[in-house]
């Protein structure tokens, strides 16, 4: 039975890779559970109940000695001296930025897991560490984001005085990105987005944000993160951050390129164009930032008054949530590694995940893992695309087809008025005013109220029940049978009608008056 040790953090870093609650998990995957000292103390689990479920508290040398360890950010030389001979490490060890790590990692001999380098599939998404960090980040950079502004986010009317929504600006539409719009639209404020991936478009509209498009073609992304741009995308781009810088309130920027330093977005005369007051929040910071002049770790105030917030540790400043997210993705990943639930680690390279998360394997370097295929919307083959008939263009009525036909109906009106019999002009005349009432009263109505308006509609037509009740009295059997029908029919039309009202309607309310 193999000893997995969890071990405190380093750093200021205030999370821990597992809870309580997963410790449970861990140890019915067959492993006997050590935890460092005080490990989880900053994120709220204190080692009492670490050990109320089941685990043992241990020193700093203990914990890193055991024969798998599980840690947040990837061990420091210190650390790695640590190690058992052919212990297994799981981190956050950003192999493609840091290879000296992965070198180091390999000549002591062990296997390094990478949490960062799961794959973006559907299968994976339970042991992505990177998504659950990434969405607690970017609600917490609204929040801070909130603190500094010093105003209110929804815009109020009050006896005091009008005040306006703030105007958000969010900088990707990634995982941190959606976190983000959905947090500053829920606090009421105007929230745009941008994203090199247009796809993203309607998944930012469904939670209140505006996407912004930037109109030049686009390579799609084929692993679910955001590709490099072209010049011609760049251009535009800049063009729009130059726009909004000078009208909006925050800006809060999440671009990030696997293996990469992060784009350069929102320059130095972008920020001096911003309100005194503003606010900016570069979640990009660690990586050389998104925004000229912010520094990874540290807050900044411009000339102009703007504040440049670089925090590096924004899942950390919500340490309990991100140390439950965080944990149960490792858990995830351990019983996928432990499938004979026996306390070892086989790692199976058949496996595209645990091909992809393995960096060293018993002193080997297997960085980089081959690519991971993972588009949205995978492209349709040349062949295909060539084949598919291009889709007829929608043609619009020119102003003098228009004219023309509401001319023509106009003649025919009169003419009808001029030489039918009466009551018949009478009757044509308040057919066409109801067509027309009936056009643009319900062209104003809302799509989502349409059923309910036309169910109330059906019932009050109905009436016509009244008539066919008079005629039902009619010696002419062919009358009575029509007039029979009509009762069924128009019947029908009540009742049904105010039926469907009533259910729609009730949609609309809740607790005791359902």
């Amino acid at each position: 039975m193999t000893q997995l040790g969890i071990v405190r953090e380093a750093g200021g870093e205030a999370r821990v890779a597992a809870t309580p609650a997963t410790v449970r998990t861990l140890q019915g995957l067959g492993y006997t559970i050590v935890v460092e000292q005080d490990a989880g103390a900053a994120a709220s689990y204190p080692d009492e109940a670490y050990v109320e479920a089941g685990a043992t508290i241990v020193d700093r040398e203990a914990a890193w000695g055991s024969g798998v360890v599980l840690g947040i950010n990837a061990p420091g030389p210190e650390e790695i001296a640590l190690l058992a001979d052919g212990a297994t490490v799981v981190a956050l060890l950003s192999p493609a930025l840091r290879p000296d790590l992965v070198e180091a990692l390999a000549q002591r001999g062990i296997t390094a897991v990478a949490l960062d380098a799961v794959p973006r599939i559907s299968r994976a998404q339970s042991m992505d560490v990177l998504s659950s960090m990434a969405n607690i980040a970017g609600y917490r950079a609204v929040v801070e984001a909130a603190h500094e502004f010093g105003r209110f986010f929804t815009g109020q009317v009050t006896a005091a005085g009008k005040v306006p929504p703030a105007k958000v600006l969010v900088a990707g539409a990634g995982v941190a990105g959606l976190a983000a719009i959905g947090a500053a639209s829920s606090l009421g404020a105007i929230v745009r987005a941008t994203d090199p991936r247009p796809e993203v478009a309607d998944q930012v509209t469904s939670i209140g944000g505006t996407y912004l498009p930037v109109d030049v073609e686009v390579a799609e992304s084929t692993d679910g993160y955001a590709k490099a741009t072209s010049a011609d995308y760049d251009r535009r781009a800049a063009e729009i951050y130059t726009e909004q810088a000078a009208d909006v309130d925050i800006i809060i920027t999440t671009a990030l390129i696997p293996g990469r330093a992060a784009p350069r977005l929102i320059t130095a005369a972008d920020v001096a164009l911003m309100k005194p007051g503003s606010v900016i929040v570069d979640m990009a910071a660690a990586q050389g930032g998104n925004v000229e002049g912010s520094v990874a770790g540290e807050r900044i105030v411009t000339a102009n008054g703007v504040i440049i917030l670089g925090y590096t540790d924004l899942a950390s400043r919500l340490a309990a949530q991100a140390s439950q997210l965080y944990g149960t993705n490792v858990a995830n990943l351990v019983a996928l590694l432990t499938p004979g639930k026996d306390g070892e680690l086989a790692i199976d390279f058949d496996d595209v995940v645990q091909r992809s998360v393995t960096v060293v394997r018993d002193g080997e370097v297997t960085w980089p893992p081959p690519a991971v295929q993972v588009a949205a919307a995978p492209a349709k083959p040349a062949a295909e695309k060539d084949a598919a008939p291009a889709a007829p263009e929608k043609k619009q009525m020119s102003t003098g087809r228009k004219a023309l036909l509401i001319g023509i109906g106009i003649v025919a009106l009169f003419l009808v008025n001029l030489f039918a019999p009466p009551p018949l002009p009478q009757h044509f005349t308040v057919l066409m005013l109801a067509v027309v009432v009936g056009f643009y009263v319900i062209g104003k109505v809302h799509h989502a109220l349409h059923t309910p308006l036309m169910s109330v509609t059906n019932a009050i037509s109905g009436v016509i029940v009244v008539g066919a009740m008079l005629q039902v009295t009619t010696a002419n059997p062919v009358v009575q049978v029509l007039a029979a029908v009509a009762i069924l029919l128009a019947s029908i039309n009540i009742f049904g009608g105010f039926a469907v009202t009533r259910r729609m309607l009730a949609m609309f309310t809740k607790g005791a008056d359902k």
